[in-house]
């Protein structure tokens, strides 16, 4: 078990219009992991990542980042975290270089032009490093973001929607720039909604609902169980019930008894569903039509929630 580099504990937060934006949080972010955070919209996700980066007060409760508590060491736990904001800083007339090279001086780290030229080269960045950053695109204004947090040489990285609004071929070189990073050994935290990227790039997920986290699981296993595929076959003839020879499969009827579900684990090599047509075959049962569905994030977060309800 990797020791914990990120602790928080009973950590809550009530604005002061009474909002209660988190509501005891306890989680352990392993060393060199990449953790995914993932929850709809409003679910307390920035406010989380802002108590932790020290942007935000928390109302009670404790974090630490390697040791360091955020508010009364606040100095040296900051020092250790890069932040990459949802929002994206686009209207400056200062150059790719200068910009990257402040961000490092905010930190109080002496100059390291190598350090600057490596980041900017890691992330496609070195030939517009004297361009204005009002000139670059939208993918290349992600990219400096990036490289502005990581100018201090911190050891962990948080990214806030690292791609909303950025197109697929883009993020996946924005994946696979995060799967670099996480192999020189600096520990990711990414918030996400987009199931896709929590499932090609986290080791762990927590999910985050109402301001509570209601799951933390390694992802290989919440995929597994959460992972579901459903087959919809719409009848020539509706059906009373199911019939006692297919009673073992997992079938439902829908539709006053026009529709039949049959739910099955997208994962496993043996779907069953040629098995399942032979049965209906068998059983004289017909189809006009059938489609196929896979569980979305959103249905496996109306799970989770009516679940902990």
């Amino acid at each position: 078990m990797q020791q914990a580099i990120i602790s928080i504990s009973g950590l809550s937060k009530t604005y002061a219009s009474g909002f209660k934006a988190l509501g005891g949080i306890d989680l352990e972010i392993r060393r060199g992991e990449i953790f995914a955070l993932l929850g709809p919209n409003g679910a307390g996700k920035t406010t989380l990542i802002s108590i932790i980066c020290g942007i935000v007060n928390a109302s009670t409760g404790r974090v630490t980042v390697d040791g360091h508590d955020i508010a009364s060491d606040y100095r040296a736990a900051r020092s250790l975290i890069g932040l990459v904001p949802q929002e994206i800083a686009t209207d400056s007339f200062e150059t790719v270089w200068n910009a990257v090279s402040f961000s490092r001086g905010l930190f109080g780290k002496p100059a390291n032009p190598a350090h600057i030229e490596q980041v900017l080269r890691d992330l496609s960045l070195w030939d517009k490093k004297d361009s204005k950053i009002m000139t670059l695109s939208g993918g290349m204004k992600r990219r400096l973001m990036i490289a502005k947090a990581l100018s201090h040489e911190p050891q962990v990285l948080f990214l806030d929607e690292p791609t909303a609004g950025v197109d697929v071929q883009l993020r996946q070189g924005m994946w696979e720039l995060v799967r670099s990073l996480r192999d020189t050994g600096v520990t990711i935290i990414l918030t996400t909604h987009y199931i896709d990227e929590a499932e090609v790039m986290a080791d762990r997920i927590g999910v985050i609902s109402k301001g509570r986290i209601i799951l933390v699981e390694d992802k290989v296993e919440l995929m597994r169980k959460l992972g579901k595929k459903q087959l919809t076959l719409q009848l020539q003839q509706p059906l009373r019930a199911i019939p006692p020879t297919l009673s073992a499969l997992p079938l439902e009827l829908a539709d006053s008894g026009g529709e039949l579900t049959y739910t099955y684990d997208a994962r496993s090599e043996h779907s069953g569903i040629a098995g399942l047509l032979e049965e209906l075959d068998r059983a004289g049962i017909a189809f006009k039509d059938l489609q196929t569905r896979q569980s979305s994030l959103e249905d496996i977060f109306v799970s989770l929630v009516k679940e902990k309800q």
